[in-house]
């Protein structure tokens, strides 16, 4: 750029997100009708973009709250003016110079009545002419990025960045001078005071006060340009406030801080800015000015864009896109090694629809899973609504809803995007017998559980009652599924996760000594619900009050237990080795606790928590080579007998403690603890 060249300035793009046409599409079907008057929105740009992106205003779903704009650092909000038409043609023939006119005029007004220089904020402008073919999902627009035209504005030399023109630290009091300004104010234009030492940061109607002391002052604006010979759009109305206001005190320049604010590999800099000296033309009072800013299209001609969303602007497939939202940001810069793909695609088995069903499966849909299948043979009842999240009053009217549909049908409506299923089936459990009237019956529901299990690949088991877990835990086993067993207590709960095997090694768990045990247990050695019982489960509601037959717990109690149970299951989930992840022991060895942690951090075996305390506990333990549950006597009883074992489960008190072996130890253990407990060795007393 020569000496005394004319300024030339990066015009801002428009960056339009699929939200605010959706948004707008909604209006104007409830709100706008067929209504065309101008309606206030508002965008937003920033000045912390790389080098070589064009300077662009982001219009997003949030466009219509103008009242709300509470944007973070280095992001400064443009109001604008909707004008929509009700029909293409309108669009096509409206008159787009009478429209630039107008809010050009409301700018100058703004800047002649010395409202912009308590506001600047109201010289950044936009227009947006839209037609919506709602029919179609296609939408035409057209924007102006509305500036006052002034001729002959010249730069006296080539611009220089920031660093050449100042000390080091001028430049670090300018920032943090610019800080604690921004806090207060999102105006991106401002006055630099120079004392010669420091940089300091002031309002824009602190100007004429400042001039008059002789002081040395500079302009400044937050510039969304990332070239390095020119400034950003919003300069062209600040200059022409600028020229209106104080001409009489700029001499022959004045000095123009373009202030860039970038983060690159994690350190925050300003050096990217430039400094400006500029010539401006004397405006007359009563000049009226011409505007320019229609925006080129791709083809950089002036004319108007049209976006077709068909493909996108169902409500159903942005809701797939927004959901996982969150997700993705995580994976940008927290987490980029989290397997998303992994989590939505697997299939969620959870038996028990009721308050940690409930809770669980919300905590899916968090975390994208999209197919969840609920089984539970209970009804909706008038208790249930204020503790069970998926349910309302009316579902419990008329006897109730099946629970295990209606909470499906809860999460379809919540995210229409997820494959949500409910399964009503009773459970046969240990100690409930099974005649032979029901035993058909019995058998058709076993075989529908074990076919869920076959089509699932993870399964929650969030019952009332310890018996009711007992095949699904065996089932678990058996066919090598990752298992997450929560249970409530009054201010208790447990999560436990099962062990998972090798699929090309079998069920056979890898042997381990002790000492390997003490430090990290593998994942296929670890222990299930049922390993530190001593007793086969049983009938746990017989002959019990209805307070002991049913859970009774703190209300709160199942929202936390649901959560962990469910960030558990994705830790083991995006863990290398899945299910087979070992289990954290709080060593010390990096070895081992290297093995132990996921992504999303450690692993544990079992969380138990004690909400009187507000304490958890993370106790590991191996598997119980006699449990009840999932020792090899009981798999191999099962995968070998099917149905007639589980009969004799269900019908033989004692069959599961013989089988295992734990009839034998409890005798053992009767036999060794059976001692004289005379207190008088030699005494004669025949006790």
């Amino acid at each position: 750029m020569s000496a005394k060249s004319v300024l030339q300035f990066a015009p801002f793009s428009s960056a339009i997100d699929a939200g605010f046409w959706h948004t707008f599409s909604q209006l104007k079907l409830d709100v706008f009708g067929l209504n065309e008057d101008m309606r206030q929105i508002t965008g937003y740009y920033c000045n912390s973009d790389a080098d070589l992106l064009p300077p662009r205003v982001s219009i997003d779903y949030t466009a219509f709250d103008i009242d709300r704009f509470e944007g973070p650092r280095k992001v400064f909000p443009i109001y604008g003016q909707l004008k929509n038409t009700n029909t293409l043609d309108e669009f096509r023939t409206c008159d787009k110079r009478l429209l630039l006119d107008c809010q050009g005029n409301q700018i100058w007004d703004d800047i002649t009545s010395g409202r912009a220089i308590d506001d600047p904020s109201s010289i950044n402008r936009f227009l947006l002419l839209a037609h919506a073919d709602l029919k179609h999902y296609r939408y035409y627009y057209w924007f102006a990025f509305t500036a006052v035209c002034i001729t002959d504005v010249s730069v006296a030399v080539d611009p220089v960045l920031i660093g050449d023109r100042f000390t080091e630290l001028q430049i670090s009091s300018l920032v943090e001078s610019f800080d604690e300004f921004s806090r207060d104010y999102h105006a991106g234009m401002f006055v630099i005071q120079d004392d010669g030492v420091k940089l300091e940061v002031k309002q824009l109607n602190k100007f004429p006060s400042l001039a008059e002391t002789g002081v040395k002052l500079l302009f400044g604006f937050c510039d969304p340009c990332t070239l390095r010979m020119h400034p950003g759009w919003p300069l062209r109305n600040l200059l022409a406030m600028i020229a209106h206001h104080w001409q009489k005190y700029t001499q022959d320049t004045i000095e123009i801080v373009c202030l860039r604010d970038r983060t690159k590999d994690g350190r925050r800099s300003i050096l990217h800015s430039i400094v400006l000296n500029v010539q401006i033309p004397e405006i007359s009072p009563n000049a009226s000015p011409k505007f320019v800013g229609w925006e080129k299209n791709e083809k950089q001609k002036i004319r108007p864009r049209m976006v077709d969303l068909s493909a996108s602007m169902d409500p159903q497939r942005l809701a797939d896109s927004a959901v996982d939202l969150n997700l993705k940001l995580m994976r940008w810069r927290l987490l980029p090694e989290l397997n998303l793909e992994k989590i939505s695609s697997t299939r969620c088995l959870l038996l028990g629809a009721g308050t940690l069903g409930c809770n669980v499966s919300r905590c899916l849909l968090g975390w994208g899973v999209r197919n969840i299948t609920l089984v539970d043979n209970g009804m909706v009842s008038y208790s249930n609504p204020v503790r069970q999240s998926l349910f309302v009053f009316d579902d419990s009217l008329n006897g109730g809803q099946p629970k295990a549909t209606a909470a499906a049908e809860a999460l379809r409506r919540i995210f229409p995007g997820v494959n949500a299923v409910g399964v009503q089936l009773s459970i046969p459990m240990p100690g409930h017998t099974v005649s032979d009237a029901i035993a058909d019956a019995v058998k058709h529901d076993v075989e529908q559980l074990e076919q869920l299990f076959d089509n699932h690949d993870a399964i929650f088991l969030l019952m009332d009652t310890r018996e009711s877990r007992w095949l699904p835990t065996v089932l678990g086993v058996a066919k090598n599924k990752i298992v997450i067993n929560a249970a409530l207590g009054f201010d208790t709960y447990l999560v436990v996760r099962h062990s998972v095997h090798d699929s090309g090694a079998g069920n056979t768990p890898t042997e381990c000594n002790i000492a390997d045990l003490a430090k990290c247990i593998p994942g296929e050695q670890l222990g299930c619900y049922f390993c530190n019982d001593v007793v086969a489960p049983g009938d746990s509601t017989r002959d019990r009050t209805l307070d002991q037959q049913c859970t009774v717990s703190r209300p709160g109690l199942s929202m936390v237990a649901a959560s962990l149970a469910v960030e558990l299951f994705v830790s083991v989930l995006v863990h290398p080795l899945g299910g087979r992840a070992p289990a954290d022991t709080s060593s010390h060895d990096d070895h081992f606790l290297a093995q132990a942690t996921s992504p999303l951090g450690i692993v544990p075996h079992q969380i138990r928590g004690f909400l009187s305390r507000f304490h958890n506990m993370m106790p590991a333990s191996a598997a119980f080579d006699r449990c009840t549950a999932c020792s090899q006597a009981v798999i191999g009883g099962y995968s070998a007998g099917g149905f007639q074992f589980l009969l004799d489960v269900f019908n033989r008190p004692s069959f599961l403690e013989d089988l295992t072996g734990l009839s034998r130890l409890q005798a053992e253990t009767l036999d060794t603890e059976m001692w004289n407990i005379s207190d008088f060795e030699d005494s004669e007393c025949d006790w």
